[in-house]
């Protein structure tokens, strides 16, 4: 049969090409394109990472060239920002970092927001611990006075990011976690019920082993945080009523601690834990958030375990990170690799894709060396552990292209088994590179409390072992030579990585969306999100080959794939990924609450690092993606100045202020107090 491929490739949709223009085609301060073409996006890129190497300077803008247009994506701040300095000399190359400690006093946490406030003005995305900050009502002792709680100063880093995004044109991204034993969890997970609230946040609660199998047990669950030490006298440090003993975050010399280094937490309430189970899914289905990361997994499976206790994570999760921690990404396109798409002889370039993840992995290394990163500490940070996080995207399109159904127990093999090849090359490169250019520096520094050396406990780590029982060679290599880095993969969103330089490949590790379907996207000088149509790579590829025939049926989507095969998917791929995955559930918006919830103890069940599940509720609308259907079904009222009130359909043109609205966008931006604020 004939190969179909060269035929099958589609032009890039309209709305490929606008997100591409907006966010990473570099241009002059006068708005002038710089990059004339996608390819010039690329030989941009290519000139700055190959400028790193010490020698071959043209070897390696070469290769590095023919990586980016054989399926090597690095992240969108990469590609917007290396090879830019001429005309963006403050921005960064790092999406993911972690703030320093949010110490529990006006100056610890004020601090924070100065510096996080620089990370953002540069580009970068970032993630914090809210819940060492004492709960609602309890004392204030240096004013005498009661504090109003963690979520009150969220408030702050909430308008300090939305103002510092419009500023700078981008939207800014935060992540917010929050330990679910902690006195004000409740509020944490009711806090986006409130309109307009805590909108540039993502939350996660951190959730633990000791809490699920209590929630399994229905057994109590106590809620505490460190006893002030003006109320250690009149509590009882023995009775485990009042007082329980934990290892905390952060060390503060008031703290009353024993000889293991736990701090004395004094019990404010107890609750059923199966309660705040509940309360947490609830919230969940209705409103998306909070998501749920197992922060138990988190730690056990990190390579730095012996220096490391992570609390929190980068915006969408992926990147579990210590204090001051960043990490760089990319993603490698595996629909580039598909060949005789949609027919017998339909196959995976395994070759192809290994040589572009062995360029790829030596590209990112170098992008460390130009980070960008604002604070000193970041600095450090990096270029210490010199972390990153290649993994995919286009997962769910190439499936399609190879004829293989999401969730199958086909998909779950290929899922594996491309996961698997994407690290193992990652370190098998790593070691090499530590071999010619030297290991990251942590690896030669002496743990006095381990009584080893970085590399010796690094090869111990629980994730380490299972890489050198697939290549005993490499275990031998990495003694010799340690490696270059710490970290190598993990699987962002990719969302408009995916729609731009994919043209609409599916995002990271997802299924298509849809196969037609509307984004709201940010405009500058538009009051209200625009909304834009787009097709699915493999819809595309389809029509190219097969005109309007009807797609086969393994071209399913995220709302029509179930739950628990959303999460063998992830499990899979999880096993060889050594951070972490940003993934969504997608279910519909009748699926049944107590069928929701199982989702997240399956998931606890599979040893998953996080779960995150989105469910439309027109109620609370205000998602990026969303199907016509949806929009077309949901009615929403809107009140004159006058007093009459008039019915729109989502998916309606208004006429509103001198502008087109779709009637969702404008209902949601007047909602939620954005409306002329891009």
């Amino acid at each position: 049969m004939t190969n179909k491929s060269s035929k099958a490739l589609p032009d890039f949709q309209p709305a490929s090409l606008d997100i591409w223009d907006k966010k990473y085609r570099l241009k002059d301060r006068e708005g002038n394109a710089v990059d004339e073409t996608i390819e010039d996006t690329y030989s941009r890129v290519a000139k700055a990472l190959s400028a790193i190497e010490p020698t071959d300077q043209e070897l390696w803008y070469e290769k590095f060239k023919w990586a980016l247009a054989n399926g090597a994506i690095p992240a969108g701040r990469i590609m917007s920002n290396a090879g830019a300095e001429q005309y963006k000399p403050a921005t960064s190359t790092i999406n993911c970092t972690v703030s320093g400690p949010v110490e529990d006093s006006m100056n610890g946490i004020l601090s924070m927001v100065h510096e996080a406030g620089l990370t953002l003005h540069g580009g970068s995305g970032i993630g914090y611990e809210f819940s060492t900050l004492r709960p609602s009502g309890a004392l204030v002792g240096g004013v005498g006075a009661f504090t109003s709680g963690p979520l009150s100063f969220m408030d702050i880093y909430d308008k300090m990011c939305f103002t510092v995004s419009s500023a700078g044109g981008r939207r800014g991204a935060q992540m917010a976690t929050f330990d679910v034993s902690h006195p004000d969890i409740e509020a944490f997970i009711k806090a986006k019920r409130e309109d307009g609230r805590l909108r540039q946040f993502n939350l996660s609660a951190l959730i633990t082993k000791d809490f699920v199998e209590a929630v399994k047990a229905d057994k109590d669950w106590k809620l505490v945080f460190p006893l002030h030490p003006k109320e250690a006298e009149d509590v009882d440090l023995h009775n485990p009523d009042q007082i329980v003993w934990k290892v905390w975050p952060i060390k503060d010399a008031s703290y009353t601690v024993d000889e293991s280094g736990r701090v004395a937490c004094k019990v404010y309430r107890t609750v059923r834990a199966k309660y705040l189970w509940d309360l947490i899914m609830e919230s969940t289905y209705d409103f998306a958030e909070p998501g749920f990361i197992l922060i138990d997994a988190v730690n056990e499976m990190n390579n730095n375990w012996f220096c490391e206790n992570i609390r929190t994570t980068n915006p969408c999760g992926e990147q579990p990170l210590p204090y001051y921690g960043a990490c760089l990404l990319g993603s490698v396109n595996l629909t580039k690799f598909v060949t005789n798409p949609f027919t017998h002889e339909a196959s995976f370039a395994w070759g192809q894709f290994e040589e572009v993840v062995r360029i790829f992995t030596r590209m990112l290394d170098n992008v460390v060396e130009i980070n960008g990163l604002p604070l000193d500490k970041q600095q450090e940070e990096i270029k210490r552990k010199r972390r990153h996080g290649m993994g995919y995207l286009g997962l769910g399109s190439t499936m399609a292209l190879l004829g293989i159904t999401y969730g199958s127990p086909e998909s779950v093999e290929f899922t594996e088994e491309v996961t698997k090849r994407l690290t193992v090359l990652n370190y098998e490169e790593g070691i090499n590179l530590a071999k010619e250019k030297g290991p990251a520096p942590i690896m030669g520094e002496y743990f006095p409390e381990h009584y080893a050396h970085g590399k010796e406990l690094w090869m111990k780590s629980k994730f380490m072992q299972q890489i050198w029982e697939e290549r005993p060679d490499l275990q031998d290599r990495a003694k010799e030579f340690g490696c270059r880095f710490t970290h190598a993969t993990s699987i962002a969103p990719t969302g408009t990585i995916s729609l731009s330089l994919a043209n609409n490949a599916s995002n990271g590790i997802e299924p298509s969306f849809a196969h037609q379907y509307s984004r709201n996207v940010i405009k500058e000088g538009k009051k209200t999100k625009e909304q834009i149509q787009v097709f699915s790579y493999e819809a595309l590829v389809w029509r190219n080959l097969f005109g309007d025939e009807p797609f086969p049926p393994y071209f399913v989507d995220s709302s029509t794939i179930d739950p628990k095969q959303h999460v063998d998917i992830q499990a899979a791929s999880q096993k060889w990924i050594d951070s972490s995955i940003s993934k969504t559930i997608n279910v519909p918006t009748d699926f049944p609450f107590d069928a929701f919830k199982d989702i997240y103890m399956y998931a606890y069940d599979m040893g998953l690092k996080g779960c995150t599940t989105f469910r439309y509720n027109p109620d609370t609308f205000s998602g990026v993606l969303v199907k016509d259907e949806d929009l077309a079904n949901t009615v929403y009222l809107f009140k004159t100045e006058d007093g009459r009130v008039f019915r729109a359909n989502g998916n309606e043109d208004i006429k509103y202020d001198g502008e087109v609205h779709k009637a969702a966008n404008l209902f949601d931006a007047i909602k939620e107090n954005y409306y002329g604020r891009f």
